[in-house]
């Protein structure tokens, strides 16, 4: 058995640790990354969680900004305007479809171009939340 000068100490010393634990968390915060990790679209069909870093990434898909963000020209990459900027998500036509419309085009058509993950077939595969 522990004394109970022991157990106050061990507890001390159990308690320093939390405090300092917590105080190098919040004085050391990670830089936030450049590009989004994951982004989560809210759609009426079931949201979309869309994995941004392994479409992008050199160890995922290596797809390159204008692959998707395709009204962007070279230089522009830095901050691209979200899609429903152009794409109303409500209201489209052929020159410019809406948010929806344009999403699976791109997202489908991709897919199917390169006959990887979900096609427009297989609608609970992304639109999972």
């Amino acid at each position: 058995m522990f004394s109970k000068n022991e157990l106050k100490l061990a507890y001390a010393v159990a308690v320093c640790l939390l405090v300092l634990g917590a105080i190098s968390y919040a004085a050391f915060p990670l830089n936030a990354p450049e590009e989004p990790l994951r982004l989560r679209f809210t759609v009426t069909a079931g949201n979309v969680l869309f994995d941004h870093k392994m479409h992008t990434s050199e160890l995922g898909y290596g797809l390159s900004c204008e692959d998707c963000h395709h009204e962007l020209l070279g230089g522009e990459y830095d901050q691209p305007n979200p899609c429903g900027e152009c794409h109303d998500p409500e209201e489209g036509d052929e020159d410019m479809p809406k948010r929806g419309d344009a999403f699976h085009k791109q997202c489908t058509g991709c897919h199917q171009e390169f006959e990887a993950g979900p096609t427009e077939k297989e609608c609970a595969l992304c639109h999972v939340l």
